[in-house]
């Protein structure tokens, strides 16, 4: 037992001795100033709505439908793929990642049909979210229903 890892061990130690060099700061700044010229596009889009006479909490709702719908375009053109390779998790974060998350599984398996292609693969990735979402959202009904308005 002691051998295998012994060997796990010394691999580990060539691996991190031949690896490049991660370029961490670069990384950071760029999923920063990505992230963030999404978000400020996205606070653009919300001013366009709140210019139309929505109020905040009405113009939320269309914002995401558009945020999503761009996100959606962007990857069915290819271009979003590439953001998401220069910027990192700077593209992966806002909710235009959510969209790329759904529609490149279901263009990767289209060829494979609608239902067994489609449908079945667009929400691996996406899924747990939904999942998540509707767990949270039921426990916090819960609670306040029966604890009240926090």
């Amino acid at each position: 037992m002691q051998a295998g890892y012994d060997e796990i061990q010394q691999y580990r130690k060539m691996r991190q001795k031949n690896a490049p060099p991660t370029p961490l700061f670069a990384n950071l700044l760029k999923a920063f100033f990505v992230g963030g010229a999404i978000c400020a596009f996205g606070q653009l889009v919300l001013n366009i709505y709140r210019g139309m006479g929505f109020t905040v909490a009405e113009a939320t709702v269309p914002l995401a439908g558009t945020m999503v719908f761009l996100g959606a375009l962007f990857t069915g053109f290819g271009w979003y793929d590439e953001l998401g390779e220069f910027a990192g998790m700077g593209a992966a974060l806002p909710i235009t990642g959510f969209a790329n998350a759904i529609v490149s599984p279901a263009m990767e398996f289209k060829r494979e049909g609608l239902v067994q292609g489609v449908g079945k693969h667009m929400f691996e990735v996406a899924g747990p979210v939904f999942v998540y979402g509707l767990t949270v959202s039921f426990v916090i009904g819960v609670v306040r229903y029966f604890f009240g308005a926090y």
